[in-house]
């Protein structure tokens, strides 16, 4: 597994530049970023501005839907899967950053799916348990809402950014490989240096934007570098199909993120510390030494063994960490050590030993093996970067999971709403098991607004949604309203930039593009019980990537559906039928 680190020091401090993509979020009169400062527990953490709050009342209402035609699905299933009671926390997004640890620098919600993590298999998700009360094994998770009331002015992030480098960060195709045939082991490797070389040309590209956010050049980068890491990575897979290996599927490891680490890691040092405390209402999160990336090359008689057990590891490990979510509260460390990690140890031993042994027979045995065994759970804060050497981001801490810049008090959802809901101009047909969906963008800042979308509401206004944070009248509910898309390109269960392979249906038709099929589209509302006072002041804001500081216009949803084809026609067949189900 990889886990995100600044690829570059913290740079002598400057004037501060800060570009936030005026230009390209002025075009489309979208929002006007703001970075402020608020006093996170006491600290110089990131915070929002008045100025990104608005009274509902003066949202003019902008909701329209298609009027539905004689062929229309109109039909709704709903699904229950709790809000989050178990505390499955996560700053792992396994949809838009699979195999990177704490990749998305921010704390997710996870309900439905009880093992996933940045690393699972389809198999892992598979054979999960989950928090759905119909079976649904699917994973749906988004930014969780967390209250500081402690906000103030100032410039802490400004600073931070000025002193920041921009550095490209790529999903590790080492660590998701299948066995690599022996003959082909050295093709591998030399196109393995290839993304390398590919991932250290675009940070030198990134310089140009050194202190400040630019869409345009990160747009640039990331366009260039992921036209030429899905050819390399076609011919990885094609390399290692091609000799009797198991197909890899790598789509999902095509796409890179710009990452302002640099942010955190200059903030850390007085921020993070501060904001810990004792006690754990999160899980934590099991990490053990990656094995895929440290085999040999692997005869063909022992590639069908050694993917199998390769495949076992995966979900020792997941079953492992569903473990940790399931038995919360019924232990202390001496339970976690006796009853999870030691278990798991044996397990790892075992499967590693065959994996060794398989190589062996045809081969020279693989030496060492066994020292990847030992796991462990979250690491502690790792030091800010220093001139001359890169950091690991910190891992969330507290009661709270508290990450610098994202602080404060984690707000349960009083209610969590899934529906699957029908297209106004036709049918829908079943949607793919593992297909890989999100809606919003999470870095409408340094990407761009195209994929942004307005979220946020207030329970009794559903004509109405704001790319603010709205605050309500008394008694009324604060809501966030997710919609996915509604049509699928056919074939493809994710694509290189996790949104090419579905589309949204048109909003005034509702008719689905070209080569494109109706599914069942996905809709989750999550409700929030916030004091008014709060809503008033500014004092509730999203967890988010660095260089957003909590822009309500980042907000986003990602979904993976692991439901079985049974289940799948059943709710098919209930949007079909026009019929309300659940």
């Amino acid at each position: 597994m990889k886990r995100r680190q600044t690829s570059f020091p913290v740079l002598t401090s400057r004037p501060a530049r800060i570009a936030m993509a005026a230009a390209v979020l002025a075009a489309t009169g979208a929002l006007t970023v703001t970075f402020v400062s608020s006093g996170g527990n006491g600290t110089a953490d990131a915070a929002t501005s008045l100025a990104q709050f608005v009274p509902i009342q003066n949202v003019r209402p902008n909701v329209r839907h298609p009027r539905p035609t004689a062929a229309a699905s109109t039909g709704r299933f709903t699904v229950n899967c709790g809000t989050n009671g178990n505390g499955k926390f996560s700053p792992d997004n396994p949809v838009a950053q699979p195999g990177i640890k704490n990749g998305a620098e921010h704390v997710h919600d996870f309900v439905g799916n009880l093992a996933i993590t940045a690393d699972s298999s389809d198999a892992d998700l598979d054979a999960s348990g989950t928090t759905c009360r119909n079976g649904d094994r699917s994973s749906y998770f988004w930014p969780v809402v967390r209250i500081d009331r402690t906000v103030r002015s100032g410039g802490e992030v400004q600073r931070a950014l000025s002193e920041t480098q921009p550095a490209v960060v790529c999903p590790s195709v080492r660590d998701r490989l299948p066995a690599v045939p022996v003959r082909v082991r050295a093709r591998v490797d030399r196109l393995l240096a290839d993304l390398d070389r590919l991932e250290a040309a675009a940070n030198e590209r990134m310089t140009a934007s050194r202190g400040r956010i630019d869409a345009g050049i990160n747009s640039r980068v990331l366009g260039s570098l992921r036209t030429r890491r899905a050819i390399l990575i076609k011919d990885i897979g094609a390399a290692v199909t091609n000799t009797g290996g198991e197909r890899p599927g790598m789509v999902s490891l095509v796409d890179c993120d710009v990452s302002y680490d640099g942010v955190h890691a200059a903030m850390h040092g007085t921020a993070h510390a501060a904001s810990i405390r004792a006690g754990q209402v999160a899980n934590p999160q099991i990490q053990c030494p990656t094995v895929r990336d440290k085999l040999p090359g692997v005869p063909d008689q022992a590639l069908a063994e050694v993917n199998r057990n390769l495949d076992e590891l995966d979900r020792q490990i997941s079953e492992a960490g569903e473990r940790l979510v399931t038995s919360r509260g019924q232990g202390g460390a001496a339970v976690v050590d006796n009853a999870v990690l030691g278990p798991l140890r044996a397990k790892r031993v075992a499967a590693l030993d065959r994996i060794a042994t398989a190589i062996g027979r045809q081969g020279t045995r693989p030496q060492g093996l066994d020292a990847l065994a030992p796991c462990t759970l979250n690491p502690a804060p790792a030091a800010p970067a220093t001139p001359g050497g890169a950091a690991a981001l910190p891992e969330p801490q507290g009661p709270d999971f508290e990450l610098p810049g994202n602080t404060g008090g984690i707000v349960r959802p009083a209610k969590v709403l899934i529906e699957y809901r029908g297209n106004p101009v036709s049918k829908v047909v079943p949607m793919p098991k593992f297909l890989r969906t999100l809606t919003g963008d999470a870095k409408p800042t340094s990407r761009g607004p195209a994929n942004a979308r307005a979220t946020w509401t207030c329970s009794g206004f559903g004509d109405r949604l704001s790319d603010k944070y709205p605050i309500c009248p008394a008694g009324r509910a604060v809501q966030r309203v997710h919609d996915f898309p509604g049509c699928w390109d056919g074939k493809n269960i994710d694509s290189d930039n996790h949104r090419r392979h579905v589309a949204f249906a048109d909003k005034t038709t509702g008719a689905c593009p070209q080569g494109f099929r109706a599914i069942p589209q996905l809709r989750i509302t999550i409700s929030y019980n916030i004091p008014r006072s709060v809503q008033a002041k500014g004092q509730y804001a999203l967890d988010s990537f660095p260089e957003e500081n909590h822009n309500p216009f980042s907000d986003h949803n990602d979904f993976i559906n692991v439901n079985s084809a049974r289940t799948m026609q059943r709710i098919t067949t209930c949007i079909n039928t026009g019929k309300r189900c659940s």
